[in-house]
């Protein structure tokens, strides 16, 4: 009897994880730009299938990164669909929806699903993240996306090494380089930001957490590493 009640409690602690993750989302992709070079190029070195497995496990990443361990912790989002389009520029995010560019697909020379797997990361971080209910720097939004992609192990070659830039806020991968430096300080800080975020922002967030206004930080960011 105490096997049986044990293999009972494995299985609604398993079930239970199961809700909690991405399988309670549903994930959909759509190749608008199949006729094109690059359309064609997602579909023969990325794929649907690799692309929706991508989507769920970035967002089970983006959860653990942002310590949002229930469902309460979340954005309620239940679909999230991911377009390949005929379009400029490489991807944005909005309403639930990811728009990747065939065209950058096409012009990628490079290892392609590697790249895109990257984007996607980043782009479901704006799914996922909270944004001061439209207060925040948009600087501090990519940033924080871009930090999830860095997180992840996906961060291009091209990017900015740590301590470079003009301004913590300057967003993309030189306030993702500031974001690691002050989550060293403070292991969870990006998570805690982003929780503090769900309801509004004030630079003054960086002092509750780390007892230093973000200019001093930045000024001790670039001081570390000789900036």
């Amino acid at each position: 009897m105490a096997h049986y009640m044990l293999y009972l409690s494995l299985l609604l602690t398993l079930a239970s994880l199961l809700l909690q993750g991405s399988h309670a989302v549903d994930y959909v992709v759509t190749n608008n730009a199949g006729s094109t070079a690059g359309g064609a190029r997602f579909n023969n070195e990325i794929g649907a299938a690799y692309s929706k497995q991508t989507l769920s496990s970035a967002t089970n990443f983006i959860w653990r990164i942002f310590q949002q361990t229930t469902a309460a912790d979340r954005k309620n989002t239940q679909k999230v669909s991911l377009f390949i389009d005929n379009m400029d520029g490489i991807a944005y995010a909005d309403n639930d929806e990811i728009h990747v560019s065939a065209k950058y697909i096409g012009s990628y020379s490079g290892d392609v699903r590697r790249e895109i797997t990257g984007v996607l990361y980043h782009e479901m971080t704006h799914i996922w993240q909270w944004n001061g209910n439209g207060q925040a720097p948009g600087g501090l939004i990519e940033g924080i996306a871009d930090y999830v992609r860095l997180k992840a192990n996906f961060a291009p070659s091209h990017w900015v090494k740590p301590g470079q830039g003009n301004r913590w806020d300057q967003g993309y991968d030189v306030t993702a380089r500031f974001l690691d430096y002050c989550n060293s300080l403070r292991n969870g800080f990006v998570a805690e930001l982003n929780k503090k975020m769900r309801s509004g922002y004030s630079n003054n967030y960086f002092v509750d957490l780390l007892g230093k206004n973000v200019d001093q930080l930045w000024r001790d960011y670039k001081a570390k590493y000789g900036q």
